[in-house]
């Protein structure tokens, strides 16, 4: 699971917590990338951290959706 943020993101901020420990939960890793360390995720999701990535694609944006995140992770 990755979790594409930026400094400063009160959103960010607020989804690691849940994040942090649905993955501790169902055996997942949690990755952080910040989306301004690189101009091409800067270009797709700057406007829309938090972007939760599951397997490399995107899962959600903004709100965690736990019971859909649980779902996706043990799938």
């Amino acid at each position: 699971m990755t979790l594409l943020t930026r400094a400063g993101c009160h959103l960010c901020e607020q989804a690691r917590l849940p994040l942090a420990a649905i993955c501790a939960e169902t055996g997942a890793e949690l990755r952080e990338i910040d989306v301004d360390t690189d101009n091409d995720l800067r270009a797709e999701y700057g406007d829309r951290v938090p972007v939760f990535l599951v397997d490399g694609r995107e899962h959600g944006y903004w709100r965690v959706e736990p019971e859909r995140l649980r779902a996706a992770l043990t799938a």
